[in-house]
């Protein structure tokens, strides 16, 4: 079974998400045979490269906040990942565009690294003091090390703006297609979808159902054709 997960590194509620569902699939009796592929989203996607500014400074601007109401949700935030067992520095991050970490994902997939570097991105983003927006290419190069990643193929692909560029814009017009306007959003076998950070037993019943409802294989066949098996190839007698 193939669950897909859109999902953007600026999104608070894709990190917790995320913890959520490795909770439940961790639980899951047929885990092993679960494919999790991650989708490129962007929240902010006509920021420049180089507009980056402080979260709160966003949520006021962006949602129309008060100050005191974007400090508040995001004081709220950090006690939700915190039941989830992870880090959240509810002041002093700040915010820019992914582009560029969506495009590293993608290349992470082809290499088998793709869930180790979304990791990493979710974690220096939200835990970490070190901005992943304004240190330029070398800190997302860093971090694709640390995914076990090669640095200059990394480097290549950050400093080469249409390297996976394709890829980024195809899982955003599927996400539109699919009627995912938000994120986190996971689309079990294209059979059923979940939206947002739902709590663990949420997950656990859709990953149960849409894996009993996966339609068994019909033969066409009734046995009796010629075929290769592990004790050979049947060979027609005359």
């Amino acid at each position: 079974m193939r669950v897909e997960i859109w999902s953007d590194i600026a999104c608070p509620w894709c990190y917790v998400g995320k913890a959520r569902f490795e909770k439940a699939l961790a639980a899951f009796p047929h885990r092993e045979q679960v494919e999790v592929v991650h989708r490129s989203f962007e929240l902010d996607p006509g920021r420049a490269k180089g507009d980056v500014q402080p979260v709160i400074t966003m949520l006021t601007k962006k949602y129309g906040m008060s100050e005191q109401q974007a400090r508040a949700g995001e004081e709220n935030l950090g006690a939700q990942a915190a039941a989830e067992g992870l880090e959240y520095r509810t002041r002093d991050r700040d915010h820019g565009n992914t582009f560029d970490m969506h495009r590293l994902l993608h290349f992470a997939k082809e290499q088998g690294r793709q869930d180790e570097l979304i990791q990493l991105l979710y974690r220096a983003n939200f835990a970490e003091e070190r901005s992943v927006f304004t240190e330029g290419d070398e800190r997302l190069v860093q971090l694709a090390v640390e995914a076990g990643l090669d640095a200059d193929a990394a480097r290549t692909v950050l400093t080469d703006p249409a390297a996976y560029a394709d890829d980024v814009r195809a899982d955003e017009r599927e996400a539109a297609q699919l009627g995912a306007n938000g994120v986190p959003f996971f689309v079990l076998d294209r059979a059923y979808g979940v939206s947002g950070a739902q709590p663990a037993e949420v997950f656990a019943q859709a990953l149960t159902q849409a894996w009993g409802d996966r339609s068994p294989l019909k033969l066409i066949d009734d046995g009796g054709a010629e075929a290769c098996g592990p004790d050979g190839c049947a060979v027609p007698q005359h």
